[in-house]
């Protein structure tokens, strides 16, 4: 087994905690609004945050780690793995090479891996959980970063959400968008674009008609069984749901069912689902 002490690093909007069999560290977001700042920890009640968030009227906005963060999470480790959410929702991904770049110069030798996973949630943890299998391998760190790289090319996030008065608000999706789903109480299915948007692929009326086209953009993506992580806020009804529909027409899936954090309820907001999973091409470890 490889000698270097190795580490995983993630950004909250994972809605990790831990991995297994690694040495890992978690490094939250904050929501904040003007009544209330909430840190996205374990520890927190994101239904609850969430369920607040529905009747709050005033403004809110999300805050991503700072150098200083990133640079704790990092101690004592000789060769480190980071991903981070979409630098296009967040400064994380630039928080974590700024202070790759400091941890370096402070410890020559070290080496920081950071890849902008252009996603979050489920599609981060899948990238989380594959760095993880491949740092208790005898593989290089040149070479564990290149595989990573390669498996990130071949992961995918889709959601489906009730509500996207979050995103409107913090100007991720127009704020007409927003008012129409309102109004009319459609389901938005979207996904995370190469380019790490979070873009909008079709409006259902029911929650049973955004599950199936789920299964559908998922068949449609490539997906032929494998991992798939379905996290939601606090809808675990509809997750179970989405779950069974994919297990019977792929019964080698491995499906798993997670609760979102804090970021990620704040943006997905109550009933909101978000699913990470691997297209067929994905290699293996």
């Amino acid at each position: 087994m490889y000698c270097m002490k190795r580490k995983i690093v993630v950004d909250s909007s994972s809605n990790l905690c831990q991995l297994p069999g690694v040495d890992f560290a978690c490094v939250p977001l904050k929501i904040i609004t003007d009544e209330q700042e909430y840190v996205d920890t374990p520890d927190i009640d994101a239904f609850a945050m969430a369920s607040a968030m529905r009747s709050y009227k005033g403004k809110s906005s999300t805050s991503c780690p700072n150098v200083g963060d990133f640079l704790a999470a990092y101690q004592g480790a000789d060769e480190i793995f980071v991903v981070t959410i979409t630098g296009t929702l967040s400064g994380c991904n630039n928080a974590a090479r700024m202070a790759a770049e400091e941890y370096q110069d402070i410890n020559p030798g070290t080496k920081v891996y950071v890849l902008d996973s252009l996603s979050t949630g489920p599609e981060m943890s899948l990238i989380a959980a594959r760095m993880a299998a491949l740092a208790q391998t005898d593989a290089t760190f040149e070479e564990i970063c290149a595989a990573v790289e390669e498996y990130s090319h071949h992961t995918h996030l889709l959601f489906s959400l009730e509500s996207l008065n979050n995103l409107a608000r913090n100007g991720r999706v127009k704020l007409t968008a927003a008012m129409v789903a309102r109004a009319l109480g459609i389901r938005v299915v979207g996904q995370a674009s190469p380019q790490g948007d979070l873009g909008i692929i079709c409006k259902t009326r029911g929650e049973h008609g955004a599950l199936e086209r789920l299964v559908l953009e998922m068949r449609d993506k490539g997906f032929a069984g494998g991992p798939v992580e379905i996290a939601h806020c606090d809808n675990e009804k509809a997750a179970r749901r989405l779950k069974l529909m994919i297990e019977a027409i792929w019964p080698a899936a491995k499906v798993e069912l997670v609760c979102c954090g804090a970021l990620c309820s704040f943006y997905a907001e109550l009933g909101g689902l978000l699913v990470g999973y691997e297209d067929a091409e994905a290699p293996a470890i």
